[in-house]
């Protein structure tokens, strides 16, 4: 299984690499039938199915009907391919409007237990999206958008300065929790959880400057 330790500190995110691309290769020569794209989500198919610890890219590569060299085309690394297929899962996500479409927008706590809800739900169909947020820099576009969307939340809350990066904090590892215990735990025992956090949350933005 990828930890954080074997991932390595020395190896660069996928999502640093120049454009995004894959390698510099002779690409004219590449096999054909295959792309970045098709990879990814083969991958993560194949990570539903059997799993983070028998994932290996000889099997992804008997999947698709390839040799396992023809993916190094594509992706330098098997840690690389994992990355995009984290970010394709997160991708699955659904994200609170930034423009409501109704007149009246939910408040921010029905907001964020929406996202909290659906953090867990996808939790529970990727398993192996746990261990990879722990492995990896979560880094992409999915999850950039991921944290803007909290951003914005956090930003109606009125918190500001140390309460508001503490309150950030806390939800986030809130919802990284949801990866274990909290993702086991019965339904009625994650939403009391997640409702004494927005209350703790309510509490402090009550409390003015100074008082």
């Amino acid at each position: 299984m990828v930890t954080a330790a074997d991932s390595g500190k020395s190896r660069t995110s996928v999502w640093l690499a120049a454009g995004h691309t894959a390698p510099a290769r002779r690409r004219s020569e590449a096999p054909s039938g295959l792309d970045r794209e098709r990879i990814t989500g083969a991958t993560v198919r194949l990570l539903d199915a059997e799993g983070l610890a028998r994932f290996s890219m000889r099997r992804l590569a008997a999947g698709l009907g390839v040799t396992a060299m023809s993916l190094y085309w594509y992706v330098d690394t098997k840690h690389d391919l994992l990355e995009l297929a984290l970010d394709r899962a997160l991708g699955e996500l659904r994200l609170p409007r930034t423009v409501p479409a109704e007149p009246v927008q939910e408040s921010w706590p029905g907001r964020l237990r929406s996202l909290a809800c659906g953090y867990r739900r996808l939790l529970a169909e990727h398993p192996w999206v746990a261990p990879l947020t722990a492995a990896y820099p979560n880094i992409g576009p999915h999850a950039r958008a991921f944290d803007s969307a909290l951003q914005r939340l956090l930003d109606a809350t009125g918190l500001a300065g140390a309460c508001r990066t503490g309150a950030h904090l806390a939800v986030s590892q809130f919802l990284h929790g949801c990866g274990g215990a909290a993702r086991r735990a019965p339904d009625g025992d994650f939403v009391l959880a997640l409702d004494v956090l927005i209350a703790g949350i309510e509490a402090k933005a009550a409390v003015r400057p100074g008082a």
